[in-house]
C-alpha cells in the first residue's frame, strides 16, 4: 500500500509543488484545447516553462544578493528573534506530516477547479509552491490540535480550494488597476497585503504622480532604466550598511558576511557593491521571466476558459505585477522593510512584555517580493506616496501577524522561524484559534470560517468586480488612457480594455476570443 502515499507525494513534491512544471501543462491544456498544432502546443508549455524557471532563477538570485545583506543589518542593528521563512518551516513539517500534506494539497486543488467551474470566481491559482506552504500549515494547525489525519485532509482541502478562488477575487478591483484589463489575477497569499497597500493609497496619494513618471535631468536620464536604477539604488544600500556594520563590529566579524570572507576594507566594500548590482540583474531576469510566461500562459487560457472553466483568469505569483510599475517595486521593498523595523520595535518594547509574542525579523526576501507587489498596488491608487504607504503597512503586517500566528502552530510555533506573508497569519490565527474549541464545535466553526470567505468573495466579484467598481476613480489608467476606465470590456469577462496599451515592456493582452 505504500504506492498510494508515493504517487501523490510524487505529484505534489515533484509537479504540483513547481510551478514551472505546473504552468507548462495547463499552458499544454489551454493550447490543446484551442486545437493547436502539437508542435505549438510542446512550444508554447516549454516557453511557458522556461519563463518560470527564468522567474525561479531570478528569485535564487535575489536570496542570493539579499543573504549578506541581512547579516550586515543584523551586525548593525544586534537584533535577535524569528525570521519568517516559509520554505523553512515547510520542509520541518514535511518529515513528520508529508503524506498528508500530499493529499490535502491534491483535494484542496480539485476543490478549487470546482469552485471555479460552478461559482462566479473564474480563479485558478497556479502559484504551485504557495498551495503547498498553505497546505502544510493547515496540517500543521489541524493535525497539532489533535484532529484524524481524514478529518484534517477532508477540512483542509475544502479550505486550501476556498482561499485559492476567493483571494484573487478580493484583491481583483486593485489588480485590475494596475494591469488595465482582466487577462491575470494575484495567485499569492500576501493578498491581505496587497489590498491594504491599495486602500492606503487611495487614502494618502490622490495628486500623487506615479512612480514611473520621473522627471530627470539630462545628465540622469540613465536613471530611467529600472535595472539601472535598481542596481545603483541597492549597491548604496549595501555600502552604507556595510560601512555600519564594520563600525560597530570590527573587521574580523564583519568580512564574514560574505562566504567566501572579504581580504580587505576595499575588498569587502567592491563585494557590497558588486552584490548590489547582482540584485539588479536579479529583477531584470525576474522582469523577463515575467513577460515569457504572461506572453504564453494568457493566450493558452482562452482554451481552458472554453473547454474547462468558462471565462477563467490565471491566478499568477506576485511578480506577475513587477513589470507594470518597476519603480514602484524598488519603493515598495524599501518602505515594506522599514515598516518591519518599526514593527519589530513595537514588538520588543510593547507586545513582547505584555504579550509574550515573539520578535519577528525583517527578512528581507519576504519584504522584496510582497512589499515588492504591495507598492505596486499602491502605486496604482496613490503613486509615489501610495507606493511608500502600501509598502509600509505590508512590512507592519508580514511582522505582527506572524507573531501572533506562532500560538497557533502547536509545538511547531518553537522551531525560531513561521510562514511570513499576510494571508497565513490572519487566516492561520483564525482556523487555530477554532481548531482549539474541540472536536465539533471547532469544525463547525473552521467550516463556517470558510464558507464567510467565500461569501464574501462571490458577494465581491458580483457587486464588485462584475460592476467594474474602480477604486481610484480620477487617476489615469494604464498606458495613459485618461481618468475613467474604459466602458467597452463585458462585466466579468477577460477581455482586455481596448482603449487601454499594456505598460511599456510589458505583453500585449490576448485578443477577445472569438
Amino acid at each position: 500500500m505504500n504506492w498510494l502515499v508515493s504517487i501523490p507525494e510524487f505529484l505534489v513534491s515533484e509537479i504540483l509543488a513547481v510551478p514551472a512544471f505546473l504552468i507548462g501543462i495547463i499552458t499544454a491544456v489551454g493550447l490543446a484545447a484551442l486545437r493547436k498544432g502539437v508542435g505549438q502546443i510542446v512550444g508554447g508549455a516549454i516557453k511557458a516553462t522556461l519563463g518560470f524557471l527564468l522567474i525561479g532563477a531570478g528569485a535564487t538570485l535575489v536570496v542570493a544578493s539579499l543573504e549578506p545583506l541581512g547579516a550586515m543589518i543584523l551586525g548593525a542593528t544586534g537584533a535577535q528573534g524569528v525570521i519568517p521563512t516559509n520554505e523553512a518551516i515547510a520542509g520541518i513539517a514535511q518529515a513528520e506530516y508529508g503524506a498528508q500534506v500530499a493529499w490535502l494539497m491534491i483535494l484542496g486543488f480539485a476543490v478549487s477547479l470546482l469552485l471555479a467551474r460552478f461559482t462566479p470566481l473564474r480563479y485558478v491559482f497556479l502559484t504551485g509552491h504557495h498551495v503547498l506552504f498553505m497546505a502544510t500549515m493547515l496540517t500543521i494547525i489541524l493535525a497539532t490540535a489533535g484532529y484524524d489525519a481524514w478529518v484534517t485532509v477532508l477540512l483542509g482541502a475544502l479550505l486550501l480550494g476556498i482561499l485559492m478562488v476567493s483571494l484573487p477575487a478580493l484583491a481583483h478591483p486593485w489588480t485590475r488597476r494596475i494591469t488595465g484589463d482582466d487577462s491575470v489575477a494575484i495567485g499569492h497569499f500576501g493578498t491581505a497585503g496587497y489590498v491594504a497597500a491599495g486602500a492606503v493609497g487611495q487614502l494618502v496619494g490622490k495628486r500623487s504622480r506615479s512612480t514611473e513618471e520621473t522627471h530627470l535631468p539630462e545628465g540622469l536620464r540613465f536613471l530611467r532604466d529600472s535595472m539601472v536604477a535598481t542596481a545603483l539604488s541597492m549597491a548604496l544600500m549595501y555600502v552604507v550598511l556595510a560601512v555600519l556594520f564594520l563600525v560597530r563590529a570590527g573587521e574580523e566579524e564583519a568580512f564574514t558576511a560574505f562566504a567566501d570572507g572579504a581580504t580587505g576594507v576595499g575588498n569587502y566594500i567592491m563585494m557590497s557593491i558588486t552584490q548590489g548590482l547582482q540584485f539588479g540583474v536579479a529583477v531584470a531576469v525576474i522582469l523577463f521571466g515575467v513577460r515569457t510566461i504572461l506572453g504564453e500562459l494568457v493566450p493558452a487560457f482562452q482554451g481552458i476558459a472554453a473547454k474547462v472553466v468558462p471565462g477563467a483568469i490565471p491566478a499568477l505569483d506576485a511578480p506577475i505585477v513587477f513589470p507594470y510599475a518597476q519603480n514602484a517595486v524598488l519603493l515598495g521593498f524599501v518602505s515594506s522593510f522599514v515598516g518591519g523595523l518599526v514593527g519589530l520595535f513595537v514588538l520588543s518594547a510593547w507586545l513582547n512584555p505584555a504579550l509574550g509574542l515573539a520578535l519577528i525579523l525583517p527578512g528581507l526576501v519576504p519584504h522584496f517580493f510582497t512589499g515588492g507587489a504591495a507598492g505596486v498596488y499602491g502605486n496604482a491608487t496613490g503613486g509615489r506616496r501610495g507606493a511608500l504607504a502600501g509598502g509600509f503597512v505590508n512590512g507592519l503586517l508580514i511582522t505582527f501577524l506572524p507573531a501572533f500566528l506562532l500560538s497557533v502552530l502547536g509545538t511547531f510555533g518553537s522551531e525560531n522561524t513561521t510562514f511570513g506573508d499576510a494571508d497565513f497569519g490572519w487566516f492561520g490565527v483564525a482556523v487555530g484559534s477554532a481548531a482549539r474549541i474541540g472536536a465539533v464545535g471547532g469544525i463547525v466553526v473552521m467550516a463556517l470560517i470558510g464558507l464567510a470567505v467565500l461569501g464574501l468573495a462571490v458577494l465581491v466579484q458580483r457587486k464588485v468586480v462584475d460592476a467594474r467598481w474602480d477604486p481610484s476613480p480620477g487617476r489615469p489608467w494604464p498606458g495613459g488612457a485618461g481618468e475613467d476606465e474604459p466602458a467597452a470590456a463585458t462585466a466579468g469577462s477577460a477581455r482586455a480594455h481596448p482603449r487601454i496599451a499594456p505598460p511599456k515592456g510589458a505583453p500585449a493582452p490576448p485578443p477577445p476570443p472569438a
